[in-house]
């Protein structure tokens, strides 16, 4: 059996199904608890609801160029724009599909390499787009807290259990991204040998031996990353972190549309939008310790406990939207793309 073949039997149908199943299930039951008759009578449909619904659409659009964008300006223009939206479609698919603190990164080297891109080349790709994300979480949450005030975006409308337990996971997964990012820039552009031999010596110990062959490959490809982005142009890497932001920031602002589709114009304040913008940041930092699929359950009822303070009524019908427009069409674009990627480089065919 080929690699290809491996990463198609990878996903089987089970795994599309499961985060879609779990998704479904828990907003099912937690509108089945919030429903009361007449309470879609707060909703405004009109023009405007088709307006703002394609502007969520198009926020969606942005963070995908916006990543297409960094994958080519990394990959030094070798890759095309289709096969970059080749390669970020499968990668959020892969994203999709396990669970948030894994993500997709774990198969994006294999997509990437697929295109014609080095071994070593591809691994410093995934890389440092790892590490772009996650410096974009590390320099914008606490500007935006710091902006916006901690008790807007954890305390406010929130009970005070719940307020502590998401302050506390936020700032848990904040720690975490950034040790990563920090640990991560020592090695590309200080001293990657000594990350290598540090990460090396770790995972000497016992109970973290049966690791250490995979880990003396990524202190390998820390190396060969160093080496290539060590002295990259200034300009390129301007470039790779303004896409990052316009990807991320793009994202957060989904739900802000959203609920000026259901909800008309005048519904937040404009200090509200940035409010509900640092939510949404700290949302998705606690969904790093997410175990199931692509945050699946978790996702909807994080929104419904910590956003439903902007949202009248039917916020669980809110988060269906919010997952159909943000989350589901990747399961289906990576249902369609990837027997077809498959078939053609198992099969040789020209993409």
């Amino acid at each position: 059996m080929s690699e290809g073949d491996d990463i198609f039997h990878g996903f089987s149908s089970w795994k599309v199904l499961l985060p879609v199943v779990i998704g479904l299930g828990v907003t099912a039951y937690m509108f089945s608890q919030e429903y009361e008759p007449g309470m879609f009578s707060g909703f405004s449909f009109g023009v405007g609801s088709v307006l703002f619904f394609v502007l969520a659409v198009l926020c969606m659009v942005g963070r995908d160029l916006g990543y297409m964008a960094r994958i080519r300006t990394l990959s030094d223009g070798d890759l095309s724009w289709k096969a970059s939206f080749r390669v970020i479609m499968l990668w959020e698919f892969a994203s999709c599909v396990t669970p948030s603190a894994v993500g997709g990164t774990s198969v994006a080297l294999f997509f990437i390499k697929s295109e014609g891109i080095s071994a070593g080349r591809s691994a410093g790709m995934v890389m440092v787009t790892s590490f772009l994300d996650e410096l974009y979480f590390a320099l914008v949450f606490p500007v935006v807290v710091f902006l916006i005030g901690y008790s807007d975006i954890f305390i406010e409308n929130v009970s005070p259990g719940l307020a502590q337990t998401f302050a506390v996971a936020a700032w848990t997964g904040y720690a975490i991204k950034t040790g990563y990012v920090l640990l991560l820039g020592y090695g590309l552009f200080v001293n990657p040998e000594g990350l290598r031999w540090l990460l090396v010596s770790i995972f000497k110990l016992p109970v973290l031996r049966r690791w250490r062959g995979k880990i003396e490959g990524v202190g390998d490809d820390i190396l060969e990353t160093a080496r290539h982005f060590r002295h990259w142009h200034f300009r390129g890497w301007v470039k790779a972190f303004v896409a990052t932001a316009l990807s991320w920031t793009s994202r957060y602002w989904v739900v802000n549309a959203l609920i000026l589709a259901f909800f008309g114009l005048g519904h937040l304040a404009l200090f509200e939008h940035f409010v509900l913008f640092g939510k949404q940041l700290s949302m998705w930092i606690m969904m790093l310790v997410s175990p199931t699929p692509g945050g699946s359950g978790v996702a909807e009822w994080i929104f419904k406990e910590f956003l439903s303070c902007y949202i009248p009524v039917g916020a669980m019908a809110l988060a269906l939207c919010w997952r159909l427009v943000s989350y589901y069409p990747y399961l289906l674009m990576g249902a369609f793309l990837l027997p077809r990627w498959v078939r053609e480089i198992t099969t040789g065919g020209k993409k």
